[in-house]
């Protein structure tokens, strides 16, 4: 454990270990061994935290405890957060806690510079995730405000129909990526539609929205491509406002410039699309591979909301945010913690902690204690946007592809990772080959009139039992017929008993779409 009090990233101890001192010096291997700075200090990026950050974060806490000295790109000092207690405390306690980035200590003496590849992160900017106080309600008041504007249900209309389309590209070719081909794609499809920009949708803006997460070399100008077409977007809206997310900030009571408006988009933009492709990936690794999850959603014991949560306790979209800075001098989880000193949230880090989580394997059922949004003021704001897209998209997927199944040893898939998310790689998956679909009507996995599948992700549904007597209770499924069509009669013993024979059939489709919200 490190003393207590023993300052190492702030402004008032630079003094470094002997010259060539062995246990010190930069220690790496091609297999991920540990990789020291020549201070002693381990790294938030290269090779062992892209490789095994959950690896590195428990030997941080071996090593340190609950709050660590680590260093960002550029060997740049700073603390992360493990324990889940400490990442609370620091989330809820902006008055010694910032999200002003201008307190940095090392932007101010020029130790970072401009163009850090961090910089998208943590460059000052007009919005409410850098403002404490009366700036950050007026801020934030403005984007929870156009978020509660949001019609949910035609919100989850929209992901099916692009979750059809999306799978309607493959489908036909009985295997598939599901993070190039699904996960990547949905999240940004749905966003634009929300924001008011669909015809801005490309594969380049997809893949400038993750680059910017990663702090690659082009994140910078990754940067830039999405602010134009923003930019161009806010113009548009304070032209013509229409029924969407950019003219309700526009038009909101703060009076938001243009700037703020455009910066503001982008922080829901890209927030909303990284933590999403990312949980969308791993909700579906989890349901291949990980016999808890397949056996109860097959069986009905789990819905897929609960998977959902499940992996947000386990696979985080974001493992770290950064950052908090010290207002004053403080102290943290047994550590003297300087002003201006930058800080970490240990979202990942705090999921596991053996304080609140003795038993990682533990079903995490009906728990929303985890980190995963963040927490404090700051917590994230379109978070149920962010499960809507999940729960929804994967159930129109599983419906329309219920014999999925993982196309490589588990072993053999592959992670990319940055300072604030790690992704897979890919996600193949084989299928039987089927036709495209109407997208849009309701997802379907089976010819009319056929019983459902035996995916169940949202409400258990009852299973009729083959040979027992009595009436059946299984509700009719939801016909896919071209729209004007009249409803065929529902196959014998297909009508729940609580209905009489005679209904129409079209009452109990109104009924079905209603609560699926198509």
């Amino acid at each position: 454990m490190t003393t207590p009090y023993s300052h190492r990233p702030g402004t008032d101890d630079h003094a470094g270990p002997p010259p060539g001192c062995p246990a010190h010096g930069l220690v790496a291997d091609a297999f991920g061994g540990d990789h020291l700075a020549p201070s002693g200090l381990r790294r938030l990026y290269g090779p062992e935290a892209e490789n095994d950050p959950m690896g590195l974060y428990e030997k941080l806490r071996a090593e340190h405890g609950s709050v660590v000295p680590v260093l960002l790109h550029g060997d740049v000092p700073a603390w992360l957060v493990l324990g889940h207690s400490e990442n609370l405390h620091m989330t809820r306690t902006p008055s010694q806690f910032s999200r002003d980035s201008r307190r940095w200590s090392a932007v101010n003496d020029g130790s970072v510079p401009p163009d850090h590849p961090l910089a998208p992160i943590f460059t000052w900017q007009p919005i409410c995730v850098f403002a404490d106080g009366a700036d950050h309600e007026r801020l934030r008041g403005a984007v929870t405000d156009s978020i509660g504007r949001i019609d949910h249900r035609g919100v989850r209309r929209f992901i099916n129909r692009y979750s059809n389309r999306l799978v309607n590209d493959f489908c036909q070719d009985g295997k598939a990526d599901l993070v190039s081909r699904f996960a990547e794609h949905l999240p940004m499809m749905v966003m634009i539609q929300i924001l008011g920009m669909p015809e801005e949708y490309s594969e380049r803006l997809v893949q400038a929205a993750r680059d910017m997460i990663k702090g690659t070399e082009t994140a910078v100008e990754s940067n830039e491509y999405v602010m134009g077409a923003l930019n161009r977007l806010v113009a548009r809206r304070r032209a013509a406002p229409r029924e969407d997310f950019a003219s309700w900030l526009v038009e909101h009571p703060a009076g938001l410039t243009d700037a703020e408006v455009a910066q503001h988009l982008r922080l829901v933009l890209i927030a909303a699309y990284e933590t999403t492709a990312n949980l969308i990936a791993n909700v579906l690794r989890m349901v291949l591979t990980d016999p808890r999850f397949r056996a109860q959603l097959s069986g009905g014991h789990m819905t897929l909301p609960e998977a959902v949560e499940q992996t947000l306790w386990d696979e985080p979209p974001f493992t770290t945010i950064f950052g908090r800075w010290a207002v004053g001098d403080t102290e943290l989880g047994g550590q003297r913690i300087k002003a201006g000193d930058a800080l970490v949230v240990g979202i990942a880090a705090a999921n596991v902690d053996p304080v609140v989580r003795p038993d990682v394997n533990a079903s995490m059922q009906g728990n929303r204690a985890h980190l995963a949004f963040s927490g404090g003021p700051h917590e994230c704001p379109g978070q149920d946007i962010g499960r809507a897209i999940a729960d929804t998209g994967i159930d129109a997927l599983l419906l329309r592809l219920p014999d999925i199944q993982l196309a490589v040893p588990e072993e053999d898939l592959r992670w990319s990772a940055s300072l604030m998310s790690r992704h897979l790689q890919e996600l193949p998956v084989t299928f039987a080959a089927r036709p495209p679909q109407d997208v849009a009507g309701p997802p379907s996995a089976t010819p009319r009139h056929a019983p459902r599948t035996e995916w169940q992700v949202e409400s258990p549904r009852p299973v009729p039992a083959q040979a027992a007597p009595g009436p059946a209770v299984v509700p009719p499924p939801v016909p896919t017929a071209p729209a004007g069509a009249q409803p065929a009669a529902s196959p014998a013993g297909q009508i729940p008993q609580q209905r009489r024979p005679a209904a129409p059939a079209r009452a109990w489709q109104a009924v079905v779409r209603w609560w699926r919200g198509y």
